[in-house]
């Protein structure tokens, strides 16, 4: 187990440095600091899915035309197609289906090793995320290889190879299916929402972690294991060669449930510490620092 958890004698544990079930804890300036940049990120946040997720929501009244135009629409085969129409959705299939394997496999090696405790940590909140992401990408392109198979067949059987009419049809194809695709469902709008969070987090939880954590505990003269080096690595290279494979749209709007997802994290642990005395998983997230508003 030593190549997973690394020498015993170079560990590294969070330790406690208040009691943070205390009012004292929770009753001072720097809580409200943290408080109030928790608030403004949650109101701007809200602000922007409000803005520009609801009308699309409340659009089924408005004309196609209109739907089609919003900044955040999104066509069912988009979730399940590559990025470039020669390569197969096969392949983007197979890589959903081998980034979950992986990952989940990853995961749940971590929870063993390390035990529930690892959960409180963000790098496993985000880890998990990425998991169900491509978990729910799987599903989503074997329905769409499906849909692909079932398309191309159809057309084989409608039109005789090599005659006039394929020719015509092949060169009309682009325009006239514009104007018929379906748009996306509840659960292709939730993968590309859960798509952008990860974006987010990834790349939040690896560069703090390669350039904050890791020097840190390089003067603590500790050795980085197996697990913690592919916890923060393996899923940004799943993510990227899945970014570049994709067609999936990226409304900037929606980096705001990122902004959400990272506030939940942080009003969990308050919550958790407000009830329980337990170490802080970060220690920038200890509020009996000074410099706590900073981050």
């Amino acid at each position: 187990m030593d190549f997973f958890t690394g020498p015993s004698k170079h560990t590294w544990q969070p330790i406690m440095t208040a009691d943070t079930t205390t009012s004292s804890y929770w009753l001072n300036w720097r809580v409200l600091l943290c408080s109030i940049w928790i608030l403004v990120s949650l109101v701007f946040a809200s602000f922007l899915v409000s803005k520009y997720e609801c009308p699309r929501k409340n659009s089924r009244k408005k004309s196609r035309e209109t739907l089609e135009d919003s900044p955040g629409t999104l066509y069912q085969d988009e979730v399940w197609k590559p990025c470039l129409n020669t390569i197969h959705p096969a392949w983007l299939l197979g890589l959903r289906v081998v980034a979950f394997i992986v990952l989940l496999l990853m995961l749940i090696l971590n929870i063993v090793v390390d035990g529930g405790d690892i959960m409180y940590y963000y790098t496993q909140w985000t880890f998990t995320l990425v998991t169900i992401y491509f978990g729910l990408g799987s599903l989503l392109s074997m329905y769409g290889c499906y849909q692909y198979q079932h398309r191309v067949g159809n057309r084989n059987e409608d039109v005789e190879p090599g005659s006039r009419f394929e020719t015509s049809r092949v060169k009309n194809f682009g325009p006239n299916e514009e104007h018929g695709r379906q748009l996306a469902s509840f659960w292709s709008y939730a993968f590309q929402i859960i798509f952008q969070m990860n974006a987010g987090a990834v790349l939040l939880t690896d560069c703090v972690f390669w350039f904050v954590i890791v020097p840190f505990l390089a003067i603590k003269d500790y050795s980085l294991n197996f697990l913690i080096i592919n916890m923060h690595s393996i899923n940004a290279v799943f993510l990227l060669a899945e970014t570049a494979l994709n067609s999936l749209r990226f409304p900037w709007f929606r980096i705001a449930y990122f902004f959400l997802w990272t506030n939940c994290y942080v009003i969990f642990q308050w919550i958790v510490h407000a009830c329980i005395a337990l170490w802080w998983p970060y220690p920038f997230l200890d509020l009996s620092s000074p410099y706590a508003p900073v981050w």
